[in-house]
């Protein structure tokens, strides 16, 4: 494989074509409509199904019928669309299909604009619907690690049964960076036992998200959790950067833990015995590594591009949720709207 220079949104959508992608459905929007235009392009030259919907509802619902009948397929939005998306995605985890999906973050609330932002974190892990589940969420900081990632969205979609998202932002989305694509899978030839296929010559599968009666719904509900919980238990993935000797911790994820990355560089110049860990899944959550992380240092900062979201999860695995405790301190720096924290702003804070 040789590198080459790819922007984070084509990269992601050539990653997932050569990782078996069967069918695309989608609607355009900022920061991550470069995806589709690629799609558009690449899933008719190798045959395969892309369709620009007519919305967001539409797009996810197509997705939702296509992953039933057991085919390898995805969507990609951005904040305003997820938020329209919701619904089919929470009929998708009560029905226990495989399904990616990519959100490219931009600030808000409501259409709010189209720089990058953080502030869907809530919206992915604490459900993306109604209902008691949790989608795995990925958080990729690089062009090469969404390249990456989309595979194990796939991988990990598949293994569980589950929803997946690839959790971005604009900045990803949008830079450009030297990185490696995989080499080209095979679409599959054979769908999964529990596929609506047409029941020749087998029993009848049924794939719904409806369970009347309160006692049969339990049951969907307690086989879900039993699944999350094997989710939890195996899933969690993190990176972590001169955490060995570290006295001052910094949490941050995706675009925001890069740049701290360089925030622990510069601290470090400066005698501060900085280190980084930076989740590579918001669902599952490092929260056993932080909370080890937590018995060694003296204080923590997290920092994010929303009002304090992760901070939440944070505090409640270094310290049960309380500042007030004894226990390791808690700090929190934020931007919102689109506004990027840079590294000076950061180290003047963790000082």
């Amino acid at each position: 494989m040789t590198k080459e220079l790819l922007k984070g949104n084509v990269a992601f959508a050539e990653s997932a074509v050569r990782n078996g992608l069967e069918a695309y459905f989608g609607y355009p929007i900022t920061p991550q409509s470069e995806a589709l235009e690629h799609l558009s392009r690449r899933m008719v030259d190798e045959g395969r199904v892309f369709l620009q919907a007519e919305s967001e509802v539409a797009a996810i619902n197509m997705v939702y019928g296509a992953a039933a009948s057991g085919v390898r397929v995805m969507t990609s939005t951005s904040g305003p669309g997820f938020s329209l998306m919701v619904e089919g995605l929470s009929y998708i985890a009560g029905s226990e299909i495989p399904v990616v999906v990519v959100n490219m973050m931009r600030g808000g609330p409501g259409l709010g604009n189209i720089q990058p932002s953080q502030g869907d974190y809530f919206f992915m892990t604490k459900t993306a619907g109604h209902g008691d589940f949790h989608p795995i969420v990925l958080a990729p900081a690089s062009v090469q690690e969404i390249i990456d990632m989309i595979g194990l969205a796939f991988e990990l979609a598949e293994k569980y049964r589950t929803l997946v998202i690839v959790a971005g932002d604009g900045s990803i989305g949008q830079m450009m960076e030297s990185a490696e694509l995989p080499p080209m899978q095979p679409v599959r030839a054979e769908r999964p036992a529990w596929a609506v296929t047409g029941a020749q010559g087998r029993e009848t599968n049924l794939i719904t998200s409806l369970y009347l009666g309160a006692k049969n719904l339990e049951r969907v509900n307690l086989r879900i959790q039993a699944k999350l919980a094997e989710i939890k238990m195996h899933e969690a993935r993190w990176q972590e950067y001169q955490t060995e000797d570290a006295e001052l911790l910094l949490v941050a994820y995706g675009t925001v833990g890069r740049i701290c990355t360089s925030v622990v560089r510069e601290a470090r110049k400066l005698g501060i015995k900085a280190g980084l860990l930076r989740p590579q899944t918001l669902w599952p959550f490092p929260e056993q590594r932080i909370a080890e992380l937590a018995a060694q240092v003296r204080d923590i900062l997290v920092v994010e591009m929303s009002a304090g979201q992760m901070l939440e999860d944070v505090e409640r695995a270094a310290q049960g949720g309380s500042t007030h405790l004894g226990k390791v301190p808690v700090r929190f720096f934020g931007k919102m709207g689109g506004v990027i924290p840079m590294v000076d702003e950061i180290l003047e804070v963790l000082q």
